[in-house]
């Protein structure tokens, strides 16, 4: 890093339906697996709601109304993208339509799926998440939250 300081900010969404059910991303870059919210890296010049936004739609062509702020991190961690300090801002988000893209009945279902980055979308009742289902601390950390405001 060169004695400068490097931040790498992200921001995800909450989606959590009538059920009290989240929305969780199983993915698979270069062979290595992760299971993460929604969301993703900030680009340069745009906000916080619109990289959230950008990101749901990139995503799964979901437009969200992003209700209200959850949690922004506030503990040193390394970023796993991109190197640098993570900064991860967090957003309880509401769907604008019905989900375009087909839910999946387990982690890692990603179907007919090739080559080396692979997606897809689930949704688990809250009372069965626990922080380890999740890869990444900061998610593991808001999964914690959830559970003891949320339920």
């Amino acid at each position: 890093m060169n004695g400068e300081k490097d931040f790498n900010v992200r921001v995800y969404g909450l989606l959590i339906d009538e059920h009290k059910r989240i929305l969780l991303s199983d993915e698979e870059r270069n062979g290595t697996r992760f299971i993460k919210f929604p969301g993703g890296g900030l680009e340069f010049g745009e906000g916080l709601l619109e990289g959230l936004k950008r990101e749901f739609l990139e995503e799964c062509n979901l437009q969200v109304q992003v209700e209200r702020h959850f949690y922004t991190t506030d503990f040193f961690v390394a970023s796993a993208f991109g190197g640098g300090q993570l900064i991860s801002v967090y957003y309880l988000v509401k769907p604008l339509h019905d989900f375009g893209f087909k839910l999946a009945a387990c982690a890692y279902d990603f179907g007919e799926q090739k080559g080396d980055e692979k997606q897809c979308f689930r949704m688990v009742p809250l009372a069965d998440l626990g922080p380890g289902d999740l890869t990444f601390p900061v998610d593991q950390h808001v999964v914690q939250l959830l559970k003891t405001t949320l339920q």
